[in-house]
């Protein structure tokens, strides 16, 4: 078997199943499934029940004996509380719905049980690092789009000794059909083609993308080719709250873009770009602000066995072996570009 290529088949599934949770959810949103972090960023069900579940599918694909390494966004502290304990009973639900859909079946000795889900949430408590193999996951990138109904991501990523080998987005709001299109993401969403996005890289293999629900086959993808700026569309955040969309403005002008920005949130970006959708991808956070390794780590592969270059604003690869209670942090101001050898220096 390529190299990788069971780990790949690994990751797909998880991501497919965590998708599968995270639109039941999005359906169905209630009031009472929101909650609040320290930091005040929105977390949802979704997020602690996609972690579960994808931790859950990489540990029982493991061989017996064999303990998952991952690092990830969430931990079950709070759900372990008094007050958390209807919503972890809520995730619970969730996690097992979504299993008995993909299999048709739970699994044995039968559903999981919130310690069971609470215990899958907190193998995402690895530090990571430069040695080993480390599982790397943000369960929902675009937690705001995902409350509007919009673009997000579930991004999983797999670190060997220090260096990323695979990335994996799950796109369920990402049209098939290009969002280059005039209308965008409404227009591509009405092309016929279907909605949802399976993104899958592995280091030396390229990159390939298909519909979630598996109605077509993987198809190649590679990034945009345009090598004049005048012509070449970029892609930034939809919230202004994370990054510099004043001075990615200025950047572009500079460039001679004339294009307007292509607004999504999320990961969902990455994907886009590596098909063409976009050629640049700019972000600088705003100051203070602190990258974490998920942030990007599935994305930027993505982008890179599609042809693109993937670089801080120094021009230096992303570091994402970083450990211990940085939790994987990347560098903090990014310069994201998507076209190939074209790129000036």
């Amino acid at each position: 078997m390529a190299l990788y290529q069971k780990e790949v088949e690994m990751g797909c599934r998880a991501v497919r199943l965590a998708a599968l949770l995270c639109q039941t959810v999005q359906r169905r949103l209630l009031a009472e499934e929101t909650a609040a972090k320290s930091d005040k960023s929105p977390v949802t069900v979704a997020d602690y029940g996609s972690q579960a579940l994808v931790s859950w599918a990489l540990q029982t694909a493991l061989p017996p004996g064999e303990t998952l390494s991952l690092v990830a966004e969430e931990d079950s502290e709070d759900l372990r509380t008094e007050s958390g304990a209807a919503m972890l009973q809520r995730i619970t639900q969730l996690v097992n719905e979504a299993i008995k859909a993909e299999d048709g079946a739970q699994p044995a000795p039968g559903p999981l049980t919130p310690e069971d889900v609470a215990t899958a949430i907190d193998r995402g408590l690895s530090n990571g690092g430069p040695l080993g193999r480390h599982w790397v996951l943000d369960p929902i990138d675009g937690t705001k789009g995902f409350m509007r109904g919009e673009q997000y991501a579930v991004a999983l990523g797999l670190l060997d000794e220090g260096e990323v080998v695979l990335g994996i987005l799950g796109c369920p709001n990402l049209p098939m059909a290009s969002i280059s299109v005039p209308g965008g993401v409404m227009a591509a969403a009405t092309s016929g083609q279907p909605v949802g996005c399976l993104f899958a890289a592995r280091k030396g293999c390229g990159a390939t993308v298909e519909p979630m629900d598996c109605s077509l086959p993987p198809q190649k993808v590679s990034v945009s080719k345009v090598s004049d700026p005048a012509w070449a569309s970029f892609c930034e955040s939809y919230e202004s709250a994370h990054s510099l969309q004043d001075l990615t403005a200025n950047i572009a002008r500079v460039l001679g873009v004339t294009s307007p920005p292509v607004r999504i949130d999320s990961q969902a970006k990455y994907g886009a770009m590596a098909r063409g959708d976009a050629a640049i991808y700019l972000r600088f956070p705003h100051l203070g602000y602190r990258e974490k390794i998920w942030d990007h780590c599935a994305g930027a592969m993505v982008i890179q066995e599609a042809g693109g270059v993937v670089v801080d604003a120094a021009g230096r690869p992303l570091d994402f072996s970083k450990d211990s209670a940085a939790r994987g942090t990347a560098p903090l101001r990014k310069l994201h570009f998507s076209r190939g050898s074209d790129i000036p220096s």
